[in-house]
């Protein structure tokens, strides 16, 4: 992947997560108040929105160092982070089902290695 479509990538995760905190700070406000779970989703859009940023980040640091290819890698890992951690907790917050739950340190471990790549990019000796 490159820079500019991770770049791009970063922009509509950014989006989607302000859509996201917007409607849940609004149109469901009653609800996730309701169900106790209003924090659980505030987390929710919280980690997604930072590593919407990270992703974002990754893609200009991709264009900036091309050659340090775990950038590609680690954005897809943080792709996977959201999608995992706050997509389970979403779907907690708006249905009650507990047992997704069980899923969601996937998707802090997919946030972990994401990190970890980026750390790893930039220890390469080459560059």
């Amino acid at each position: 992947m490159k820079g500019k479509q991770i770049i791009q990538i970063g922009a509509v995760f950014g989006m989607l997560a302000v859509g996201i905190g917007a409607f849940g700070a609004h149109g469901l406000k009653d609800l996730l108040a309701e169900t106790g779970r209003a924090e659980t989703f505030e987390t929710a859009v919280k980690y997604h929105f930072y590593h919407s940023l990270a992703i974002f980040l990754i893609g200009i640091l991709a264009l900036v160092k091309p050659t340090w290819h775990k950038l590609s890698t680690a954005a897809i890992l943080m792709v996977v982070g959201i999608l995992i951690f706050s997509g389970s907790l979403y779907f907690l917050s708006l249905t009650g089902i507990t047992w997704l739950g069980a899923i969601t340190p996937f998707g802090g471990v997919a946030f972990i290695a994401g990190w970890i790549l980026i750390f790893l990019a930039a220890s390469n000796k080459n560059d």
